[in-house]
């Protein structure tokens, strides 16, 4: 009498679940600047030109701690160095709330500096997160895995804009970046309590574990750290510069990432001084935007693994959604040939449930890292994509303070859009895993 394994678990979505948490908290504390923005820079006195480079000030550091970011994930495992990226990220997002005492140029450099230090602490959030996908999930569920979490970007605005728009009406702005920062900290506890590989974790069984692996999750990841792998080559790192896919994923990451960052930076900033509405009504009009590229993050995702699992190459099924998700995201120019309010919000939430749709480069990612280098890969990737983090507010707020109109900032935007296209359909070649040699490979 034979006896048949059961039915795999399904803890593996409890942990997607805590990724979208994270990632919630994570972009509303990047995006709470922009929310807070229209009355802090007016009480401060931050012109528009200095509000764009306090915007960039996450950014420039954001970029500079990618690599370092990712090696300390490959050196001492996701539970640990992400712990205290949530724990830092939101003790100083609590800081800038203390601003009131200053204002003019002693603001501008203060803040600059606090958020210099969020862009340090949240460096490494995504490749962690890439990480642990590529640790919990089979490469069937892998693209729903990472739109999963990669949505919550919207998901946070849609909760969190409202409510960090409606406290800075009612309490006044120092009061919302105290209540993030103090959520934060419940979130960090949170990640400690359950996170764990799962090759270690309790509630994973044996079917479950058994999926993962034979779907090829690499499921004892931080076990595999400790066995020496996290140690690299010269030579390994060089593929990560020199392999085609790996250029193509920069640049089209680099292109996406110009439309998120225009949403969480000036987009609020644009409801208020080009169409007219008051701080709250733009925290509230930004939640439909939001829901959109929720909507669209979740379907890309989705659509993704139906292609996969109906036949068809990674290749195909990864490039097939970003490519049509970022066609659609250039229809933000629109808002430039309307005056209606409704009608500037439908071309935003069309634009964004496209960019939402094409937004599936961390689960390519996850398909094509090394598996000696998870965490470095996701490091150098996030590096490039978040280049634009510094160049999208400061170009930007160039356009605003010269031309004194949002038009051709809108312009730039769907540019960047095309540019992803373009790099996904000419640069990218063939999906697949890159394979290295190990150094103890090397050696024998």
């Amino acid at each position: 009498m034979t006896t048949s394994m059961p039915a795999p678990g399904r803890f593996r979505y409890a942990i997607v679940a805590l990724l979208f948490v994270v990632t919630s908290v994570n972009y509303a504390d990047r995006s709470i600047l922009a929310i807070t923005a229209p009355v802090l820079a007016e009480q401060l006195g931050i012109d528009a030109l200095s509000l764009g480079w306090v915007f960039s000030a996450f950014g420039w550091a954001y970029v500079a701690a990618q690599v370092p970011g990712g090696w300390l994930l490959d050196r001492f495992g996701s539970r640990r160095v992400y712990f205290c990226s949530i724990l830092c990220w939101s003790l100083l997002t609590g800081a800038q709330g203390l601003l009131t005492f200053s204002s003019g140029a002693t603001a501008v450099v203060t803040l600059f500096m606090l958020r210099l230090m969020v862009g340090l602490a949240e460096a490494p959030a995504f490749p962690g997160n890439a990480r642990v996908v590529a640790a919990w999930f089979p490469a069937s569920e892998r693209g729903t895995a990472s739109a999963i979490f990669n949505s919550a970007q919207y998901f946070a605005t849609v909760l969190f804009a409202p409510l960090m728009g409606g406290i800075t009406h009612v309490f006044g702005w120092p009061w919302t970046y105290g209540f993030m920062g103090g959520l934060g900290l419940l979130v960090s506890l949170l990640w400690l309590k359950v996170m764990q590989d799962p090759a270690r974790h309790p509630r994973v069984g044996a079917a479950e574990l058994k999926l993962i692996i034979d779907g090829g999750g690499m499921a004892d990841l931080d076990g595999a750290r400790r066995g020496g792998l996290q140690r690299f080559t010269l030579e390994q790192i060089r593929v990560l510069f020199t392999d085609r896919s790996m250029i193509g994923l920069y640049i089209g990451q680099f292109a996406i990432n110009t439309l998120t960052y225009f949403f969480i930076t000036w987009f609020p900033v644009y409801l208020v001084q080009q169409r007219g509405m008051s701080v709250m009504e733009a925290g509230f009009s930004a939640s439909l935007p939001a829901i959109c590229g929720f909507a669209g993050g979740v379907l890309g995702g989705v659509w993704s693994d139906f292609l996969l699992r109906r036949g068809a190459s990674l290749t195909v099924a990864r490039k097939t959604p970003v490519v049509a998700g970022m066609l659609i995201a250039i229809c933000i120019v629109g808002c430039n040939y309307v005056d209606s309010p409704a009608m500037v919000l439908l071309f935003m939430s069309i634009a964004f449930f496209g960019k939402g749709i094409g937004a599936l480069g961390w689960a390519i990612m996850a398909d094509v890292a090394p598996r000696q280098l998870a965490g470095l890969s996701g490091g150098i990737f996030n590096t490039f994509g978040n280049l634009s983090s510094i160049i999208t507010p400061i170009v930007i707020g160039a356009i605003v303070q010269f031309t004194g109109s949002f038009d051709m900032a809108l312009v730039f935007v769907a540019a960047n859009a095309l540019l992803a296209v373009g790099s996904f359909l000419f640069v990218i070649g063939q999906i697949r895993r890159i394979e290295i040699a190990s150094p103890a490979a090397d050696a024998a």
